[in-house]
């Protein structure tokens, strides 16, 4: 069973604040993650982390027991997190967002093994880490500088998630400020958050203010995918970030992503704003689309004359935009190195 579909060819599910199942099976109706096709080499630090001795088990072996409140508190005690929720595959539907302390540097590896999906039920943010946030022990303005907690997400999928009407805005499925990032192995469907506003980037990612030493690696995922599955939002209809120095997208999929309808929404897949290096290695981006601004599938607005945006062993076709771009589907000022790409 598939969602009614707007003009647009995106669910209705994504252009309102309500939950529709729709009859969704992430397990046996979905892309899967990464891009088959991709062959760059994954550099050590960017891969999987070792969960065989987790801190925090989700369940105890029986569908009932992985409850959102078994996960946001596993979340909330942080070190290795890994599920037990039987044979299936089985869907969380949180109750609340989980949350993960920021300024303390701890180590958190959250992994679904391939068979569980977190979702927002249309109605939450999934995860939240802000190592800026007062209430989480914040000490200066400067996130980047407070080394904080180190995250790690594989083997899960996001779906639904919602970060309508949040401040601070952006990131459906997660959002993350001053905290080290690596995404391996994972799918992000129908997330979306505010639509109507310059700062609601990020329909499943969110991420601001990391430095130089902090690289974010999203690695062999899945953002999208299909036309009833994209991610919406205002910059960046999947990813969204902001004064991060360093992201590397490795043999994954950015496709039917969506940045609308604000006025000067821009970039369909991605958008990067005061970043020195954006590195797309064995990524497909297609059906990207950004409705009233520029980048259809990247929009990248370098920090200064030197910023780069690199594209290797990678395919980029149909993403379309209002505005016209620098390469197809691509916008903004930066560097752009291509090899061994197809740009149509």
């Amino acid at each position: 069973m598939r969602c009614s579909q707007n003009r647009w060819n995106w669910p209705i599910l994504l252009c309102v604040a309500t939950a529709i199942d729709c009859g969704f099976d992430p397990f046996a109706d979905a892309p899967p993650a990464g891009n088959p096709q991709g062959l760059c080499i994954v550099p050590p630090e960017a891969e999987a982390e070792d969960t065989s001795h987790p801190d925090q088990v989700v369940g105890d072996g029986s569908p009932a027991s992985c409850t959102s409140e078994a996960f946001v508190s596993a979340v909330a005690a942080g070190g290795v997190i890994t599920f037990n929720c039987g044979l299936t595959p089985a869907t969380i539907t949180l109750e609340r967002t989980a949350t993960i302390v920021g300024p303390t540097g701890r180590r958190v590896v959250i992994d679904g093994g391939g068979t569980v999906a977190l979702s927002g039920g249309g109605h939450h943010r999934i995860l939240y880490v802000n190592s800026c946030d007062p209430a989480h022990g914040w000490s200066t303005s400067d996130c980047a500088a407070l080394g904080g907690a180190q995250l790690t997400l594989q083997n899960l999928t996001f779906v639904d998630g919602s970060a309508r009407g949040l401040r601070p805005g952006g990131g459906g499925a997660l959002f993350v400020a001053g905290a080290k990032l690596k995404v391996v192995n994972s799918r992000f469907f129908r997330n979306f958050c505010d639509d109507d506003h310059w700062d609601g980037g990020g329909g499943a990612i969110r991420i601001e203010s990391l430095s130089r030493h902090q690289p974010v690696y999203v690695v062999g995922s899945t953002f999208g995918g299909r036309s009833d599955v994209g991610n919406v939002g205002s910059n960046g209809g999947a990813l969204s970030t902001h004064n991060v120095a360093s992201i590397m997208v490795l043999n994954s999929v950015l496709s039917d992503n969506a940045a609308r309808p604000y006025i000067q929404s821009a970039g369909g897949g991605l958008y990067d704003l005061d970043g020195d290096l954006l590195s797309l290695c064995g990524v497909q981006m297609a059906n990207n689309r950004a409705d009233h601004g520029p980048g259809g599938a990247v929009f990248f607005g370098a920090n200064g004359s030197q910023g780069v945006l690199s594209i290797v062993g990678s395919t980029l076709r149909n993403n379309p935009s209002e505005s016209k771009p620098i390469l197809a589907g691509i916008a903004g000022h930066a560097q752009i190195v291509v090899r061994d790409s197809t740009i149509e």
